[in-house]
């Protein structure tokens, strides 16, 4: 999953890109309105972490034009300005969640698990497949409740399939969700990452199928029928 962090103090916003990659988000950082806006209306991310107080376009602004454009995704705004007026001018724009500044780092990043949980369609921490069982905030899978030994890379791609079960998602969809910017990632690597995990859970009877020149669908999991 993909982070958008639109914050000018860069030690404040070195310190949440740390530790959000650390959970294994992938994570870019903007320091005025004006990029945050540039970002938003020409890539994908999956939670927008927002600052009020921007330089070049305030928050709201970056806010406003966001949802006129009809996006969805998720915003949780961070700022300093803690009056009830900011904060109903926040969520009467569309914001999701608010968190005052000084902030505990383990508060916001459990706001982050539950925004992008609310984002993909669901709200329970434990996503089930079949065997295959997903937990959203350790952000680990498990087979047949035996622990699955995956990368970052591969965990992000399974959260992505998860969310879209029985959906086509393309090469460049997972690309733009995986990846921040600057990292160069080709079709070829992906095709590896999905090969990677395709080995780990097909034991279980978990499929990927390949859409030859499309993407990948994770398909809808069918427990075997026993015949006598």
């Amino acid at each position: 999953m993909r982070i958008l962090i639109a914050e000018d103090d860069d030690v404040l916003a070195d310190g949440l890109t740390r530790s959000l990659r650390h959970s294994g988000y992938a994570v870019d950082h903007v320091a005025s309105g004006v990029e945050a806006d540039s970002a938003l209306s020409t890539q994908a991310f999956d939670l927008l972490i927002l600052d009020l107080g921007l330089p070049r376009m305030p928050g709201l602004e970056v806010l406003k034009r966001l949802r006129t454009r009809g996006a969805m995704l998720p915003v949780l705004i961070l700022t300093a300005a803690d009056g009830v007026d900011e904060r109903v001018k926040g969520l009467d724009l569309g914001a999701d969640d608010y968190m005052a500044k000084p902030f505990a780092l383990s508060e916001l990043e459990a706001r982050v698990r539950a925004l992008v949980r609310r984002g993909a369609g669901g709200g329970a921490t434990l996503t089930h497949h079949g065997p295959l069982a997903f937990d959203q905030v350790g952000r680990i899978a498990y087979l047949n409740e035996q622990m699955l030994d995956l990368s970052a890379r591969e965990v992000g791609l399974l959260e992505i399939l998860l969310t879209r079960t029985g959906r086509l998602v393309s090469k460049e969809q997972l690309v733009d969700h995986l990846c921040e910017w600057g990292e160069e990632v080709s079709n070829n690597a992906i095709e590896v990452y999905v090969h990677r995990l395709r080995k780990k859970i097909e034991v279980g009877g978990i499929r990927i199928a390949t859409v030859r020149g499309l993407g990948y669908c994770l398909e809808k999991f069918q427990a075997a029928v026993a015949h006598d």
